[in-house]
Order: structure tokens, then C-alpha cells, then sequence
């Protein structure tokens, strides 16, 4: 993304960083299609992720600026789902299954040293791992309501799905194994009866962006500057 035309949106990691290990912590943005969701996704992987030294990916951007931009950065294992790419690979009622395990083998072989039991869930491991570790994780979500457009209501994929967010962000190990949880998706929550498993997350949509609305998409201003830079009349745009 940096290498191609950027427009800066690293202001969204300062509100994330303020969340952070607090009662918002939790935030799912629901945007239409084409509003940089998950560019914005991959960008906080990539601020927070332990893994890798991303410094010089923001240092001309606002956040470097920031007081929250060296206490955050790169101090986190990060978990980075994308919904869609399991529907589209396991597209029957495996899917949350496949997720679970997939997931659980993938954060297992990040973290070899730590004990865990045979028939602990991906919960149970993220907080074994947590414990032994004292390091909190960020989950990210990019859509996040994949499962819920492919199936309906009552069928064993959704309520699979209902229950593991449930288990995933709504027990009492949720607050000491997460830091934050991002999610993206197309529509608002209450759209898929998801309300009661998912009622701790802070909701920006489109019509109640709050504090996000400049996040996404583009401004009246930045796209004043793009028409400035490239020589294209703005009022004809």
C-alpha cells in the first residue's frame, strides 16, 4: 500500500491505541464495499504485530507524531482473520470447525513452549498462552460477517458461528487475553441476531461513525489534494 498511491489514515491507530485494555476495547467497523476496511485492518496488523519492525512504514505518516505511537508499536502478537477466505474455501457447515482448528494450530506453533491440554479449545490455549506468557493478543477481524451472508439464520454453520463468537468475546477470559479485538464487516451487527453475543463491541457504522468517520473513504479535503497533485480539476470530479 505504501509503495502505490497512499492517502494517510494512521490517525485510526491513535483511537485504536486509546481503546486499548479498556470498556471499548472491542470494535467492529461496518462499512459498504470499497471504503478501505481492510486496508485499514492490514495496517493495524502491521503497527501492532511483535514479529516485525514496521517502523519505517509510518514514519512520514501523522501517527509517528502521536504519545501513543512507541508505547504500541510492535508489542503485540497479532491474530489476523479473514472471515470470507474460509467461506469461500469451506463452504458447507465445517467452516467454524475449520477456523477453530486451523487457528489453534497456527497459535500453537507460534508459541511451542507453552502447555496446553489435548481438548483445549482456541480459547483455552490463547489463554494458557496469556498466562505463561503475560502478553495480551490483538485479534482482527476482516469480514467478519462472511458466514452470516452465506448462511441463514438457524442453520448449524450460524449458530456454530454465534456460539464461537461468544465463546471467543464474551466469557471472562475475554478482557485478560485480548487487549483490543477490530473487526470489519459489510453490515451493523443487529443485522444477523449476532446482538447478544457480540453486545460488548463498540458499533461505527455509517450512520453513527463516531470518532472513525475520516477513516474511511476518502474527505472532501484529501480529495482536493489527490486532484491538486495529479493536475485534475476538483470541481469537475
Amino acid at each position: 500500500a505504501r509503495n502505490s498511491e497512499y492517502v494517510d489514515k494512521s490517525g485510526l491507530i491513535s483511537v485504536v491505541n486509546a481503546s486499548l485494555n479498556t470498556e471499548q476495547a472491542f470494535m467492529c467497523v461496518t462499512r459498504s464495499r470499497r471504503f478501505g476496511k481492510s486496508m485499514a485492518a492490514k495496517m493495524l496488523c502491521a503497527y501492532y504485530d511483535q514479529s516485525c519492525d514496521s517502523r519505517h512504514l509510518f514514519a512520514d505518516l501523522s501517527i509517528a507524531q502521536d504519545p501513543s505511537f512507541e508505547k504500541h508499536i510492535g508489542k503485540y502478537p497479532v491474530i489476523y482473520l479473514d472471515i470470507s477466505d474460509f467461506v469461500t474455501r469451506y463452504h458447507d457447515e465445517s467452516v467454524v470447525t475449520q477456523i477453530n482448528q486451523k487457528l489453534k494450530k497456527d497459535i500453537l506453533k507460534a508459541f511451542p513452549n507453552v502447555t496446553t491440554e489435548d481438548d483445549d479449545d482456541l480459547m483455552d490455549c490463547l489463554s494458557q498462552i496469556v498466562s505463561q506468557t503475560k502478553q495480551q493478543f490483538i485479534f482482527i477481524i476482516d469480514e467478519w460477517d462472511a458466514i452470516c451472508r452465506d448462511f441463514p439464520v438457524g442453520t448449524t454453520a450460524m449458530d456454530s458461528y454465534v456460539n464461537w463468537l461468544r465463546r471467543m468475546f464474551k466469557g471472562g477470559q475475554s478482557m485478560q487475553v485480548f487487549a483490543g479485538v477490530y473487526m470489519t464487516g459489510i453490515l451493523p451487527i443487529k443485522k444477523y441476531k449476532t446482538e447478544s453475543a457480540l453486545n460488548n463491541f463498540i458499533e461505527y457504522s455509517m450512520i453513527i461513525p463516531r470518532n472513525m468517520a475520516c477513516f474511511f473513504g476518502f474527505t472532501k479535503h484529501e480529495v482536493e489534494i489527490l486532484a491538486e497533485k495529479h493536475g485534475v480539476s476538483f470541481e469537475e470530479l
